[in-house]
């Protein structure tokens, strides 16, 4: 069934979702259920941990990639192809070294078979309006990253897009050259220089899109799915240090950091006659850090008064994606606890602060013992065989039951890395085998 597309929507989604079949005959769910519309007017940012899935949505709004379920409607019609109405500006500036700026600015005019002269005053005109005019012969190589990203910018308005996308396009670039091009973006829109009706960005930081946005779709992961839509009724141009800004950038640190928390968005009360694919097992997910990353985070909080996630990432000038997946392996080990977007020590997080290098250890090995899926598994199967050795082979057809392949060997490499810190097993990297140690496995059955 169609949804009732808004008169000031263009663009719906309904029931989208994206699944890639692996090598073993799994299937295994990136984006699941994904509904909502994109409405004329807005700039809307999607947000969420690594793997959520957000590039991937993006892709399937522009077209560049077919959903394996439901379906992108443009102006009311199933999207089959290319969505004519969309433009994309990349990370990496994705610019033709051997071409000029104007060259490279002109390309989506002349795959869309605009007249030479047509392309060229086009071009220009968006030239001067993204601020490079002068440059319009110089190569990539003679710009700065910042001025290449304003050519990516260039190229994309040219083709005067309906929707804008941009895939993270100030992560590249520094602080301040960022922070620079993303308030002459917001000028150029709010003055209506640009030629676009929406803009749709995807960017790992929370406070970039509480600026920019006047919604804010958070994803979670595994599978991909909208947790929430927020909508930011803040005036532009918004105070950071505010405590209505303050407190929305805390409401996205909450959902963030709560996986647990019921789904707040719109689409979770929605009902259509399409019937639900069956979700598939979720198995739990490891977050791709260190223990020294998660003992340097305890070792901050000790003592510490102020416990709100999102000021602690700005003392440490950590984007959302660096700082969470520590916060989330913390809280899988149960040495922190989060209230509220606040974070403090557990009582096992306080005890492994007061303890010896071989007392951390034996703290982490507990929890791994206690909460860890995979580690308890991998410790299972060690202990069922008899030489206690297990091929990584035999790990990584369970994990890519759940994950892809990819993916499946950074589960086993951070399982690897927990476990052999807290001295539960080792790994010898050219038989590919995981093995007690046979000093460990004698003092074990001796008890």
């Amino acid at each position: 069934m169609v949804q009732n597309v808004e008169k000031n929507s263009f663009i719906a989604l309904e029931n989208l979702g994206k699944s890639y079949l692996q090598p073993n005959g799994q299937t295994i769910s990136i984006i699941e259920n994904i509904n909502c519309q994109l409405q004329v007017g807005e700039i809307i940012a999607l947000l969420g941990p690594s793997g959520s899935g957000k590039s991937t949505l993006m892709r399937m709004i522009a077209g560049l990639i077919p959903p394996s379920s439901g379906k992108v409607l443009y102006y009311n019609r199933q999207l089959m192809g290319l969505n004519p109405g969309v433009a994309i500006v990349f990370q990496n500036f994705a610019l033709y070294p051997w071409l000029t700026v104007l060259e490279n600015v002109e390309l989506g005019l002349k795959a869309k078979g605009e007249a030479k002269d047509t392309r060229i005053q086009k071009a220009l005109r968006m030239i001067d309006v993204i601020g490079l005019d002068g440059f319009e012969n110089a190569y990539p190589k003679e710009l700065s990253g910042g001025m290449r990203q304003r050519v990516g910018f260039a190229r994309a308005l040219a083709v005067e897009p309906e929707l804008l996308c941009m895939d993270e396009p100030f992560s590249a670039l520094d602080v301040l050259t960022a922070e620079n091009l993303r308030f002459e973006l917001l000028d150029l829109w709010l003055e209506k220089r640009i030629p676009t009706k929406s803009i749709l960005i995807v960017t790992h930081g929370i406070e970039e899109a509480v600026t920019l946005a006047d919604r804010v779709i958070v994803l979670g992961r595994n599978p991909g799915r909208i947790r929430a839509d927020l909508p930011i009724k803040l005036p532009h141009y918004r105070d950071r240090k505010s405590p209505e800004f303050q407190a929305l950038v805390d409401q996205v640190y909450k959902i963030l950091t709560n996986p647990d928390l019921p789904d707040s968005s719109s689409q979770a009360a929605t009902t259509t006659s399409t019937p639900k694919p069956p979700a598939s097992q979720k198995y739990q997910s490891l977050p791709h850090v260190r223990i020294g990353s998660v003992a340097g985070l305890l070792e901050l909080l000790e003592g510490r008064q102020e416990k709100d996630l999102y000021r602690l990432a700005q003392e440490l000038l950590l984007e959302v994606d660096d700082l969470l997946p520590i916060v989330e392996a913390s809280k899988l080990m149960d040495l922190v606890a989060i209230t509220e977007g606040d974070i403090q020590l557990a009582q096992r997080g306080e005890k492994f602060i007061n303890s010896s290098i071989d007392e951390r250890k034996a703290i982490i090995r507990e929890s791994l013992q206690q909460h860890i899926r995979l580690v308890q598994q991998i410790c299972q199967l060690l202990q069922a065989k008899r030489n206690h050795r297990i091929s990584e082979e035999l790990v990584l057809d369970i994990l890519e039951n759940y994950f892809t392949s990819k993916e499946a060997q950074r589960q086993l490499r951070t399982a690897m890395d927990w476990g052999r810190y807290a001295e539960l097993y080792s790994y010898d990297e050219p038989s590919g085998e995981i093995f007690i140690e046979e000093n460990v496995t004698e003092s074990e059955e001796s008890e």
